[in-house]
């Protein structure tokens, strides 16, 4: 398939969005009741667990953090943010500079999409 083919393809999944319209819609069936209720869900569970993740000084629950937003994220098609969970999954704990990097990354990620959601729930 060329790349033009691909680019007309609203298909495709788009990883440049805060959240990948196209790849919800079809995890919810086109329901966009359903969409709404999702991402509510998905907004109040990614600003737990960044709080979280910005308490918790436990290795293990750090990854397991980081691994279900990472989940979450790619249910709803916020790619960046899952992309940046899987980064701190990855961190360990005697790597602090590394660590505080990626939590600021995945918070920023986390910032724009919740803005995103917010403006898709209200319309």
């Amino acid at each position: 398939m060329s790349a033009f083919a691909l680019a007309a393809d609203e298909t495709v999944p788009s990883f440049e969005r805060p959240v990948d319209l196209v790849h919800l819609a079809r995890q919810t069936l086109g329901d966009r009741a359903l969409e709404r209720e999702v991402l509510g869900l998905f907004e109040v569970q990614a600003k737990a667990i960044i709080a979280q993740l910005f308490e918790v000084g436990d290795e293990n629950l750090r990854h397991d953090l980081a691994h279900t937003l990472k989940g979450s994220a790619r249910a709803v098609g916020a790619w960046k943010v899952a992309e940046a969970a899987e980064a701190c999954e990855r961190v360990s704990a005697d790597k602090a500079l590394q660590w505080q990097n990626a939590l600021a990354d995945l918070a920023g990620r986390i910032e724009i999409a919740l803005a995103a959601i917010e403006d898709i729930i209200r319309h």
